[in-house]
């Protein structure tokens, strides 16, 4: 079987962000905003189903839909450092992993507003994980900066990965089964949460 160059590259660039995440992620000290997004695979999975379904809608998706997302979370984050109540977050975070999941493995494309619309809900959930999660003697700008950071990174990997295996032989149905892969996973989180 021929391994399409477009696929190596999408593996490349994968690899480190999934070493990475399992890294301890909450440790002490500055790195932590931008280290929590890598702390567990929901977040993980979230982000870089983000850029990869805006890359398989095409157009301006591609900076429309993970830019709502990261606004967006921007405003959960603020919920959650106040320790404002936000009910089913927990869900809400496992089931955006599902439902991006499945938009990427049947080749959902919305239009590009109501695609970043159903981004901007998942982001308020994500973002008020961060934010209620951030130790106390952490620096608010810092962490909110770090956490921001590594999502849009994680938004690109998801994207450029998605646009290099679309442009390959097979791209597409890899694509989609890792959509399908990604999916389970979330079922399997939203299971240990209800």
């Amino acid at each position: 079987m021929k391994i399409d160059k477009a696929v190596i590259n999408f593996i490349l660039m994968a690899a480190p962000i999934l070493l990475m995440s399992s890294a301890h992620a909450h440790s002490s000290g500055e790195a932590m905003g931008w280290m929590h997004p890598l702390s567990g695979l929901d977040h993980l999975l979230a982000m870089i189903s983000v850029g990869a379904w805006s890359s398989q809608i095409g157009g301006k998706a591609i900076w429309i839909v993970p830019s709502a997302f990261v606004c967006f979370m921007f405003a959960g984050g603020l919920i959650g450092f106040e320790h404002i109540e936000l009910p089913w977050t927990e869900i809400g975070v496992s089931l955006s992993v599902v439902l991006l999941g499945i938009a990427i493995s049947v080749k959902k494309i919305l239009p590009v507003y109501l695609a970043a619309a159903a981004t901007a809900l998942f982001g308020i959930f994500h973002g008020y994980a961060h934010g209620y999660e951030m130790p106390l003697m952490q620096n608010k700008v810092t962490y909110t900066l770090g956490f921001l950071a590594t999502t849009a990174m994680l938004h690109v990997v998801g994207a450029v990965g998605a646009h290099f295996l679309l442009k390959s032989g097979n791209g597409d149905k890899l694509l989609r089964l890792l959509g399908g892969i990604s999916a389970m996973c979330g079922l399997y989180l939203v299971a240990g949460v209800v």
